[in-house]
Formats: C-alpha cells, sequence, structure tokens
C-alpha cells in the first residue's frame, strides 16, 4: 500500500510538473500558445509494407561534402547546366562544372548575419533575415527561376540571376509565414505550398510536433497578379509536383504521410483526393521524363509516431517533459535520421523504395531529381548532394 502511494505521489508531482513547466525545460516551453493537434493519419493497416532489403541508397556517391550546407531542392537550368540548389545561408548556387558560384539570393538584408556556418541548423535563428530558398523550378520557356523562399515568399530571378523579386507574400490578408515548394502549369500559373500560417520554418519541429492544419495550397496567375487559396485547412503541406500531362499536380501532406491529387482539367476540375499513402513522411515530390513521380521521405513512420499523432494530449504531456526538441524529434522518427524514396506511376501506384534504412550513407532526403539516369538527392538537414545511380 505504502509503495502504491508512493507511485501515486511521484505521478502526481510528474503531472504538476508537465503542466506548469516550471523551469522551461520542455520542446514547447517557449511557445506559450501551443497546441497539439490530433493528425488526420490513414491506419497503420494501410501503410505500404514494401522495403528495399538491399539498402541500394547506401551505393549513392556523396558529393560537394561540406561545400552546400542543407540543400533542400535541386534545378537544372533549360541548358541542362547545374545543379543549382538554395542553401542555409540563403543563397541560391550554382555547379559550374569546376565550383559552386553564387547565382541568387533572397533577401536583401544580407549581412555577416549570414557568413559560412559548420552545419545546416547553425544558420536557423537568422533565416527570417538571410532568407531560406526551398523549392526551385526553372521556367524552360524564359529560363526565369521561381524560388519558394520559406520567409520571403514566391519569388523570381532572371536567367542572369541576383537579387530575387518578390511575387506573392500574402493571400486573403493572411501573410504566407512558411512557403515551401512550387509547380507551374504551361500557361504559367504557379501552384505553391505555405506550410503554416502560425510557425515559420526555424520553427518547424515545433509545427511537425503541433500538427496543426493551417497549411494551404495557392495558385498565382502572373498575368492577373492574383492568388488564390485552392485547399486550405492541411497539416504540413510541402512539396508540390504537376502531372506529365499537366492534368493534375501532386501535392504532400507531410504530417499525415500522404501524397494528395489536385485535378486542373476533366470533370474532377477542382477537386482533390488521396494519391497514394506513403510508408512515412514526405518533404518534396518530383515528376521524371515518363510521368512518374518520386517522393522523399524523411523518415518512416513508427508505432511512436503513429500513436502520438493520434492522441494530442499523450503528445502534449510528452512535449511537457525536460527533453530537448532534438531529443523529441529523435523519438518521432524512430531514433536515427534515414533515408527513404520511393517512386509512384501516374495513376499511384508503388513502383519503387529506394532506401538507406541505418543512414550510413544517404542520411535524410528532402528531394529527388532525376537527370540522365541519375537520381540527385538533396536534403534540408545534410552538407551535401547524393548521387544514385539508376540501373
Amino acid at each position: 500500500m505504502a509503495l502504491a502511494g508512493i507511485f501515486a505521489g511521484l505521478f502526481l508531482l510528474l503531472a504538476l510538473y508537465c503542466g506548469t513547466d516550471p523551469f522551461r525545460h520542455s520542446s514547447i516551453a517557449e511557445f506559450p500558445n501551443f497546441v497539439a493537434h490530433k493528425v488526420d493519419m490513414s491506419p497503420w493497416s494501410e501503410l505500404p509494407v514494401e522495403k528495399d532489403s538491399e539498402n541500394l541508397l547506401q551505393k549513392s556517391e556523396i558529393r560537394f561534402l561540406n561545400q552546400v550546407q542543407g540543400p533542400e531542392s535541386i534545378a537544372f537550368d533549360p541548358l541542362g547546366r547545374g545543379p543549382y540548389t538554395g542553401i542555409a545561408d540563403g543563397r541560391i548556387v550554382f555547379w559550374n562544372g569546376d565550383s559552386w558560384t553564387d547565382f541568387a539570393y533572397t533577401s536583401p538584408n544580407r549581412s555577416e548575419l549570414c557568413s559560412p556556418k559548420p552545419s545546416p541548423f547553425a544558420y536557423l535563428k537568422n533565416e527570417h533575415i538571410c532568407g531560406r530558398p526551398l523549392g526551385l523550378r526553372f521556367d524552360k520557356k524564359t529560363g526565369d527561376l521561381y524560388i519558394a523562399d520559406a520567409y520571403f515568399g514566391l519569388m523570381k530571378v532572371g536567367p542572369e540571376g541576383g537579387l530575387a523579386t518578390s511575387l506573392v507574400t500574402e493571400a486573403e490578408g493572411v501573410p504566407l509565414r512558411f512557403t515551401n515548394d512550387l509547380d507551374f502549369d504551361d500557361e504559367g500559373n504557379v501552384y505553391f505550398t505555405d506550410s503554416s500560417t502560425n510557425y515559420q520554418r526555424r520553427n518547424f519541429i515545433q509545427l511537425v510536433f503541433s500538427g496543426e492544419d493551417t497549411g494551404r495550397v495557392l495558385k498565382y496567375n502572373p498575368s492577373t497578379k492574383e492568388t488564390t487559396v485552392l485547399v486550405r485547412n492541411l497539416q504540413f503541406p510541402n512539396g508540390v509536383s504537376m502531372s506529365k500531362d499537366k492534368s493534375f499536380f501532386i501535392f504532400c501532406e507531410g504530417s499525415i504521410g500522404r501524397l494528395r491529387r489536385y485535378w486542373l482539367k476533366g470533370e474532377k476540375a477542382g477537386t482533390s483526393e488521396v494519391f497514394a499513402i506513403l510508408p512515412g513522411f514526405p518533404d518534396n515530390v518530383r515528376t521524371n521524363e515518363k510521368g512518374e513521380f518520386w517522393v522523399g521521405v524523411h523518415c518512416r513512420r513508427s508505432i511512436y509516431s503513429h500513436i502520438c499523432g493520434l492522441y494530442p494530449r499523450l503528445r502534449m504531456f510528452l512535449l511537457r517533459l525536460p527533453i530537448p526538441a532534438k531529443i523529441q524529434f529523435l523519438f518521432n522518427i524512430g531514433g536515427r535520421l534515414h533515408a527513404v524514396i520511393v517512386k509512384y506511376s501516374p495513376e499511384g501506384k508503388l513502383l519503387q523504395i529506394l532506401e538507406d534504412s541505418a543512414g550510413k550513407v544517404v542520411k535524410a532526403v528532402s528531394e529527388v531529381e532525376e537527370k540522365d539516369g541519375k537520381l540527385w538527392i538533396g536534403s534540408v538537414l545534410m552538407p551535401f548532394i547524393a548521387v544514385y545511380q539508376l540501373n
């Protein structure tokens, strides 16, 4: 009886501690209005069970180690030159065949705060000053580069590079707070994501923890300069990619772990539907020449993250424990960084999975760009680009 009383007392003290966080050691201590939301995930039984038992991504070649910090998006210009990539210090750089050279930047207020640092995470606190270019897309007709900058919104820079021009910073009177990725159709309309109206990218871990649903998919019409919200109330929308025939585009629902298709043409135009359920949490999606979709997956869904997603009160309790955000993040991704890439057909059929389940070579994936029989793999978390040779 005495032992039971001791345990009951300890439990009450723990509950009191978590409820008040007196020493502000929790992952959400700096976010007084933090709310944990239920994540609208598919049932565990519906997750793909296929795996890459050979861990083929471990055969990837690591290039440009410590030369590029956090290269999220990979792009090649209309002449096939590149890669171009946006990095953690706010620049967009270009590989000229011998070295990296500056091509463009998004912030007009760059300073010594944006000077080189040892890791992608070291730039987080100054990203809102230096800029953080995420999704990149070249217009093959004009050579213009369109940029989704997490802080400065949808932007564009000409073939000569330099300071990018702002196109969109708000929609329906609500500022863009986490512009993430983009693609465009044959008429030049740009489709892009705003991952949250509450959290900026420098607080992306808290956005992951929250599971809130203020994300949006938007359309920018360059002729009228109008921006329209196509889909709202999304949980961490991320990558965007047009289908080969431009009849629809795919966008990633990061917190939920699935792909969604938005129809642009046909009887279903203006509506969206689930395209595929993913084995984990996606970042960007890119279409290859065959019309297939390559998806970069940050990590496989673990039973821990699944349960936490379904039960926000439990998640809130755990987040109030005196455990740093980075450790809580590791809990959510299964204990270690590990790379997963999946490919889907235009109809939504799973075609291929590539993995480095131990994170020995490719520790994380943000985007996969297929070019000339190779996969160019970028990651917002890593200081390199990985290249995988397809058969």
